[in-house]
């Protein structure tokens, strides 16, 4: 008899999760308590554990899939006779360290946990694979990128607290180690001049206000971005060098680097390039908010093809953003000052906007990101080019 397995409640307030990883395939067989996928919220990767035994006849999802609660993973026929015993309890540990495990090669059996109760964390397998991991480094190598180094004693020279990561600190350096490791970034710098496009701003703000958004500058470079990757459509790839191929992508989400009190989250804005100035700060206000509220679904934080990162909001000047994993490029927006510039023979006030554009070297050379920034400071200092252009 053929059962359907079915995503379990995925957790308070979490609605959706992408599915991570299959850990299973047609034709396997399954006991009970055994994990068949990991999927990933915009909180926490959980693995999904089995609660019968049987044999896998199909698998219904794939990864990159969004699932709800209730929904068929995989269909399982039922084993006959009564169910076999379930395998003893592993040493406890958490999802996350168990997925380490499994890519860097670490039996679980043999790593002590250092957690309460002797639960075993990223950190703890992390520390079993590095022995393991310079044995087969030759001598005088450099260590693998973004390998945990142990911390020296700190309380040596004075009192110290310990206080544990947030899961959205915690993924966030995840994610941020992984794109500096494998992404060998350049930054290219350029400084706009938005005194024109800013008069325009302030003349269409109440516009905007009546439809339920706040035309901000963020508003305006989103338009100009999803025109640039139009423009130049080398810089809307992923590189996929398990494959050495680069992935191109036919649409223009941008996604929306946004500070809040659980930390770092990045909404995407889809389709950026079919919405006019008014839907775009309707849009982006909406984000804002379900980013403050903590209520941003799995769905609106994925599919981005760029992201803005404006720390001039908060005062920042120039800066070098690391990019997005898997996107190919970050444009790290400054605050904009009133600096004096050359023109029709004399120096006259203008608001410079500085602009910092990191993008992925295997996809793109240094040539190649002047011309696309220098394409984002012609549009905002000259915005028919969007008409003529975007």
């Amino acid at each position: 008899m053929a059962i359907e397995f079915r995503v379990p409640e995925l957790g308070e307030n979490v609605e959706a999760a992408t599915v991570a990883k299959l850990l299973i395939a047609a034709g396997d067989t399954v006991a009970p308590g055994q994990a068949v996928a990991e999927l990933e919220t915009d909180k926490a990767v959980v693995e999904v554990p089995s609660d019968v035994a049987g044999t896998v006849e199909a698998v219904l999802v794939s990864v990159g899939d969004q699932v709800k609660a209730g929904q068929a993973l995989l269909t399982l026929k039922a084993a006959a006779g009564p169910s076999p015993k379930p395998p003893p309890p592993p040493l406890p540990a958490a999802p996350a360290a168990r997925r380490v495990a499994r890519e860097s090669g670490v039996d679980l059996e043999t790593v002590p946990g250092s957690g309460p109760g002797g639960r075993i964390g990223t950190d703890d397998v992390k520390a079993a694979a590095r022995p393991a991991r310079a044995a087969r480094q030759p001598a005088g190598a450099v260590p693998e990128a973004g390998a945990a180094t142990a911390l020296p004693d700190l309380s040596r020279w004075g009192k110290v607290e310990r206080v544990p990561m947030t899961t959205i600190r915690r993924l966030t350096a995840e994610r941020m180690v992984r794109s500096w490791s494998d992404i060998p970034h350049v930054t290219q710098f350029a400084q706009a001049d938005v005194t024109e496009i800013e008069k325009l701003r302030h003349r269409y703000q109440p516009d905007a206000a009546r439809a339920g958004g706040h035309l901000t500058l963020t508003a305006v470079l989103i338009k100009t971005v999803a025109a640039a990757l139009k423009s130049h459509p080398n810089f809307n790839v992923s590189v996929d060098m398990e494959r050495r191929e680069l992935v191109q992508r036919r649409y223009y989400s941008v996604g929306i680097a946004m500070d809040t009190e659980r930390g770092l989250v990045v909404p995407v804005i889809r389709a950026a390039d079919t919405m006019n100035l008014i839907e775009l700060s309707v849009e982006l206000s909406r984000l804002t908010a379900k980013s403050w509220e903590g209520t941003l679904t799995a769905d609106e934080l994925q599919g981005g093809c760029i992201t803005i990162s404006n720390a001039g909001a908060l005062g920042g000047d120039t800066f070098t953003p690391i990019i997005n994993w898997p996107e190919a490029a970050i444009l790290g927006i400054g605050r904009a000052q009133i600096a004096p510039r050359y023109e029709n023979g004399a120096f006259q006030p203008r608001q410079m906007l500085p602009l910092s554009l990191a993008f992925d070297h295997r996809a793109n050379d240094g040539a190649a990101g002047v011309r696309f920034l220098r394409w984002i400071v012609e549009a905002l200092e000259t915005p028919v080019k969007l008409l003529w252009e975007g």
